[in-house]
């Protein structure tokens, strides 16, 4: 078998990835709805979680009820065959759904994914331009939350779609 190195293929890329402390916002969270908080966090009053730094989205418009990430591919996003990675694309639509629901609760509430499920319908590569998650809540609940969301890519073609429930709790500081 062929000795494969680093220095053989060449052509290194690299990414920096730079972020705030994130404890200070969550603390910021505990004061405010959720709608509030994410129209925070779009209009740059709260800096972004780390998670959207890593992964090189956006948050692109929240509603009560409704989220919209974007996220525009690069190969540091990909799996070993080339395309971009299922967990990325699931993260994406994580994302979608749990701030739908946080974006419906109250002052002191959170969430948390308790399972998601993510139907791939076609691949994606750096080739499909801005990828945008639209999520929804379902139905809201006291305990118990439901939403949905959809992947498309920058021809609108559907690239993924998932359901989640999210568990709905009381934070304590």
């Amino acid at each position: 078998m062929e000795d494969i190195t680093v220095d053989k293929w060449g052509d290194t890329r690299s990414r920096t990835i730079e972020w705030k402390d994130p404890k200070k916002p969550a603390r910021a969270a505990l004061g405010m709805d959720g709608l509030s908080y994410l129209q925070a966090l779009l209009d740059g009053e709260i800096p972004p979680p780390p998670i959207i730094s890593v992964m090189n989205m956006t948050l692109e418009s929240v509603s009560k009820g409704e989220a919209v990430f974007g996220l525009v591919p690069d190969e540091s996003l990909y799996n070993p065959i080339g395309a971009v990675h299922g967990g990325a694309i699931a993260t994406i639509l994580d994302s979608a759904t749990g701030c739908a629901v946080h974006s419906t609760l109250d002052a002191g509430w959170g969430y948390t994914s308790i399972e998601i499920k993510v139907n791939y319908i076609r691949g994606t590569t750096d080739d499909s331009g801005k990828l945008l998650a639209t999520g929804r809540v379902v139905k809201g609940g006291s305990r118990v939350a439901f939403a949905e969301a959809s992947l498309t890519d920058s021809q609108g073609r559907l690239i993924a779609t998932a359901t989640s429930t999210l568990l709905v709790f009381e934070v304590r500081a």
